[in-house]
């Protein structure tokens, strides 16, 4: 059985990271950008991270330019940004694409796993999120418009189970 754990992406430092190393955790993987309507989302996501990463929660964010042309910097440039607007302290990887031949495997995995709105699976936009529970599997998708906040009782549950 595949899980969440068992895939290896590049952070924003450009090392390579195997998410073994999250094993046991809950997690919220996002794809982010810098440029977009939701880039305020940053602010409830890293309340998420510093409200529940004691409790074995960790945010990954994982920018994405495949939405408008709305992440159009370098990871340093992301990374600089993130840390100056929002002092985004959970983990961020490398610019990746979430949807098309070059998605990222997690993401096609992730997508296989919870598909969207009337059963499309594709990624919509900037800010979508899956919810990953302890063991590894995909609990739940949130559309980019579901707030960070409002997920914050399905961590709750994730992390009691």
């Amino acid at each position: 059985m595949t899980t969440a754990y068992d895939f290896t992406a590049t952070d924003i430092d450009g090392h390579a990271r195997a998410l073994r190393e999250f094993e046991g955790k809950a997690l919220l993987i996002v794809n982010v950008a810098s440029k977009c309507g939701f880039t305020p989302q940053y602010t409830g996501l890293e309340k998420l991270q510093r409200d529940y990463a004691a409790r074995g929660f960790d945010v990954l964010g994982f920018p994405c330019d495949q939405f408008g042309h709305q992440e159009p910097g370098d990871e340093a440039e992301i990374k600089n940004f993130c840390s100056l607007t929002y002092d985004v302290s959970f983990p961020m990887f490398a610019k990746i694409d979430v949807n098309g031949d070059d998605a990222h495997p997690l993401w096609k995995w992730l997508k296989d796993e919870k598909g969207g709105f009337l059963g499309i699976d594709a990624i919509k936009w900037n800010f979508s999120k899956f919810l990953i529970g302890r063991d590894g599997q995909v609990l739940k998708r949130y559309a980019p418009t579901d707030k960070p906040e409002s997920i914050a009782k399905d961590i709750e549950a994730a992390l009691a189970s």
